[in-house]
């Protein structure tokens, strides 16, 4: 978010210098991260699912210098949340999003039943609210990328500096 939280999230640097911002609104002293980072899975990460998302992308996202050592928990919550989406995928493809659930009186006795949502409907819905805010903070999205402009020498690391001139 912006400032005090209200209004639209800052745009980073690099992008404000494709996009053409007055140099006077650009940070020049913005810190980046050390290139002696390591950028590879969070050792909390073993969820398979959350893994092969990792396997799949990050190449890549690093290569593009868009996902560097600093950025590794937000990739890694993003992989978790895929994995969280297929799981609730899978199971509603199998349960549905509707079931039949027990309906009990006060001495725990079952008295009918009730259709309910799946409880696989709010771990699929809360996983993909988490895919889609992380995705957007990697341009993983096609509106996420439209406004970004980027070599494709995939150089990570490039000095900002040189799209002023």
């Amino acid at each position: 978010m912006g400032r005090g939280g209200k209004g639209r999230p800052a745009k980073p640097t690099k992008l404000k210098l494709v996009d053409g911002t007055r140099s006077d609104r650009v940070n020049r002293n913005e810190p980046e991260p050390s290139e002696e980072l390591a950028v590879e899975p969070p050792p909390w990460m073993v969820d398979e699912l959350a893994i092969e998302a990792w396997e799949n992308l990050a190449p890549d996202l690093i290569e593009r210098g868009v996902l560097t050592g600093w950025d590794v928990q937000a990739f890694a919550e993003w992989c978790s949340a895929v994995a969280h989406l297929v799981r609730a995928e899978q199971a509603l493809a199998t349960e549905g999003h509707v079931i039949e659930s027990e309906v009990f009186n006060r001495n725990g006795e079952v008295t009918g039943s009730r259709t309910v949502r799946s409880e696989w409907s709010r771990v699929w819905k809360d996983a993909l609210e988490v895919t889609a805010r992380r995705a957007a903070k990697f341009g993983l999205t096609p509106s996420d990328r439209a406004g970004i402009s980027v070599g494709g020498s995939g150089e990570s690391g490039a000095d900002p500096e040189r799209l002023l001139s």
